[in-house]
């Protein structure tokens, strides 16, 4: 299931975002500040090129690039 990031409580998508770009290997070696981090995904939410993407099996949202999810999701 596809969850509007504007539908989010603001703290919530905070949250989100942080945890998104503090994991583990999401760096890769890139020093950009943590801020720039999360603007950057805060701006592919807005157009649309990433979605948050609830996952009922797992009861897990996670962030996604828009291409990486099932045409079907978005019927």
């Amino acid at each position: 299931m596809l969850i509007p990031y504007d539908q989010l409580e603001p703290d919530t998508l905070t949250r989100l975002i942080e945890d998104f770009v503090s994991r583990d290997g999401t760096d890769n070696g890139d020093d950009t500040p943590h801020e720039t981090r999360v603007l950057r995904v805060r701006h592919a939410l807005s157009k649309g090129q990433a979605v948050i993407f609830f996952d009922l099996e797992s009861q897990q949202c996670q962030l996604v690039p828009k291409h990486t999810v099932p045409k079907e999701f978005f019927d």
